[in-house]
């Protein structure tokens, strides 16, 4: 009897190391949110990625697997802008989980904190990927994580009031750190303002805008829509009489297309990791843009 007492003792101590209220499970639909998640959450939140850096977020199969981490998860944090339009509301039906569908508090969607560029006069599928709400790939300015951040910290309050505090001073010493950052990158961005340049994709409106890059067309005819010989051709004349300096290609993206145009035009494609984990520099949030200006900067000598 003894030592059955000493042997409950021990296990009561135990149990009470434990925290009295569990992590929250945050499902993130792609690594920069993800990253972000990590940022604000610290230690009371547990984050996963529903993707990883070289896959299109645009073409990710709703598995079993998504399905059941949705399933056990309090939020879930998504781009919106109808990015994961072919997948997430898939996951979300499948999972049963009433607290993150949309509307609920444990949706949430970065998008609806920023200002959207890109936005269509009208939608017509025949134009391609086209996305009714804006261009949703924010996460290439800087300026947008901010806004995403104060949002994201609200968020997360309001589901987890008992780390409110945790979250707050969180917030508070990532915006610090970020817009410190945020002033670096400018000043290093600099000479690129202006510079004319070629896009695979219509991936980086929001960087060109943040950088003042001056985007002269995408490869693509139509969103998503692979370039033919002649729309490379007509592109190739175009360079000739208005030059572009490099063609940028997110790094998940095939590189056919802009290989073919760099070669022949004789300028450098630079591939950016788009997000954390597309390139081996790329490993957090702050090192994603040290590696983007890096990388645009070498091309530009």
């Amino acid at each position: 009897m003894i030592k059955l007492i000493r042997r409950l003792f021990v296990l009561a101590l135990a149990l009470g190391a434990w925290p009295a209220v569990a992590a929250l499970n945050v499902f993130a639909t792609v690594p920069e949110w993800a990253a972000l998640a990590k940022e604000i959450g610290g230690e009371s939140v547990q984050v996963f990625s529903a993707t990883t850096a070289l896959q299109d977020p645009h073409r990710i199969e709703a598995r079993p697997s998504l399905i059941a981490r949705a399933r056990s998860s309090q939020l879930v944090l998504a781009t919106g802008a109808d990015l994961e339009i072919g997948w997430l509301p898939l996951v979300l039906r499948e999972s049963g989980n009433s607290a993150l569908q949309p509307g609920r508090p444990g949706y949430f969607e970065a998008t609806a904190a920023v200002r959207m560029l890109e936005v269509p006069v009208r939608v017509d599928r025949a134009d391609g990927d086209v996305h009714a709400a804006g261009n949703p790939h924010i996460q290439t300015d800087p300026r947008n994580l901010l806004k995403v951040a104060e949002a994201l910290a609200a968020r997360l309050v309001q589901l987890d009031v008992a780390h409110a505090s945790t979250y707050q001073a969180n917030l508070a010493s990532f915006s610090a750190r970020w817009k410190t950052a945020l002033t670096r990158w400018e000043q290093a961005a600099a000479p690129l303002r202006g510079m004319p340049v070629w896009v695979q994709h219509r991936s980086f409106p929001y960087l060109s805008d943040w950088l003042g890059l001056k985007e002269l067309g995408a490869l693509e005819p139509k969103p998503g829509v692979e370039p033919g010989s002649a729309q490379l051709a007509g592109i190739l004349e175009r360079q000739k009489g208005t030059p572009a300096k490099m063609v940028l290609r997110p790094a998940y993206s095939r590189p056919t297309s802009s290989a073919w145009l760099a070669e022949r035009a004789g300028i450098p494609v630079v591939v950016l990791p788009f997000t954390v984990g597309g390139t081996p520099e790329a490993g957090d949030l702050f090192a994603l843009f040290d590696d983007t200006v890096r990388r645009l900067l070498a091309a530009a000598r």
